[in-house]
């Protein structure tokens, strides 16, 4: 029996925190699902196509990513039907602070009585820890160097995105 994990996020963009989390959750399960949802509460920068393309060329660019990664996206239903969908029990969860776990425990409780599906929190490398997708917007928008925070293939292109 394959044991299949779903890592989900807005990822918008990717940063080397949420590598973080894709790659060590690539060394316990033997498949890992990440996960790019629509999340409708949120103003994404990103088109979901190109988050998606930017985390697989992040993955591709990375040595250190195992083989065992598929790159999906989920915007219709909820995110427990896509782990029935793939057979994955487990969501993998990169949480920064005591305000993540407050905002994710209902969300957990929920997921395990809907579909038996359980959470694992994973904390990022601490060097990550402060930096969120929102940050890296808002400091690369205003023409900040954020290429310490996320990968080189999302540095590129947010470099490229910048008004000149």
């Amino acid at each position: 029996m394959s044991r299949i994990a779903v890592v989900p996020g807005s990822f918008d963009p990717v940063t080397l925190g949420h590598l973080d989390v894709i790659r060590r959750a690539a060394t316990v399960f033997d498949e890992v699902h990440v996960l790019v949802v629509h999340n409708p509460g949120k103003n994404a920068m990103l088109p979901i196509s190109e988050r998606m393309n930017l985390i697989e060329k992040s993955i591709a660019e990375d040595p250190s990513m195992g083989g065992n990664i598929t790159v999906a996206s989920w915007s219709v239903g909820l995110l427990v039907d896509y782990c029935t969908e793939v057979g994955a029990n487990v969501l993998v969860k990169g949480i920064r602070s005591q305000i993540d776990v407050a905002y994710e425990t209902p969300m957990v409780l929920m997921n395990r009585s809907l579909a038996d599906v359980e959470t694992v929190f994973m904390l990022p490398d601490p060097a990550h820890a402060h930096v969120s997708s929102t940050l890296v917007r808002q400091v690369s928008s205003m023409g900040g160097d954020v290429s310490d925070y996320v990968p080189p293939a999302v540095a590129r292109f947010l470099a490229a995105a910048r008004p000149a």
